[in-house]
């Protein structure tokens, strides 16, 4: 292979460069090479460490984003129930008690008519949910039983005696801890929000 051929930048006596041959060996282009290899790996390895730190920016920067996305949509959503989940607590729910009062009534009946087929049940109840239980208890088998009005009872209570045993049936409890807890849970969320 022939010699490497560099300028030199010296001028002869004639004014005009001359170009001189300087032999390269072996270890000299090895050298240059497993500088230039060095080199390149060094610009290759900082090139991927900046690439992985940008990726990594970024990605940390949409996850924030989507954490104050869902965040942001939770509090709308929370905010736009509130409201409904509160009126469908304080108007519908206690329509809704009233009316389940006479079948639950009758469910606690049964099991209680079985036990004793000849005592009569003695029913309490507001006066109020009187209709609604008669008309119930008189599409079907009932046991023998014994209505007794008691105003001081609320319109979705009513207390079943049968001998020595009472059970108490309490909607307007189920009713007033429902509606509790959702104005407790929304009353939580308002104060989250920022």
């Amino acid at each position: 292979m022939p010699g490497l051929r560099l300028e030199v930048f010296e001028l002869t006596e004639s004014g005009v460069a001359k170009a001189e041959t300087v032999p390269v060996t072996e270890e000299a282009r090895l050298q240059g090479y497993e500088q230039g290899y060095a080199a390149g790996w060094e610009d290759a390895v900082a090139a991927q460490s900046a690439e992985q730190a940008r990726l990594q920016a970024e990605l940390a920067r949409n996850l924030q984003s989507l954490s104050f996305t869902f965040e942001e949509a939770r509090v709308h959503v929370m905010t736009a129930l509130g409201p409904f989940l509160q009126q469908l607590v304080t108007r519908l729910l206690p329509e809704i008690a009233r009316a389940a009062l006479a079948p639950v009534v009758q469910e606690t009946l049964l099991p209680l008519a079985a036990q004793a087929s000849e005592s009569p049940v003695i029913l309490r109840i507001n006066p109020v949910a009187r209709r609604h239980v008669e008309d119930l208890l008189a599409r079907g088998p009932s046991p023998p039983l014994q209505i007794e009005e008691e105003p001081t009872l609320g319109e979705g209570q009513a207390y079943l005696r049968l001998g020595d045993c009472e059970t108490l049936v309490d909607l307007d409890r189920a009713t007033a801890t429902l509606t509790t807890a959702v104005r407790d849970f929304f009353s939580l969320t308002a104060q989250e929000r920022p």
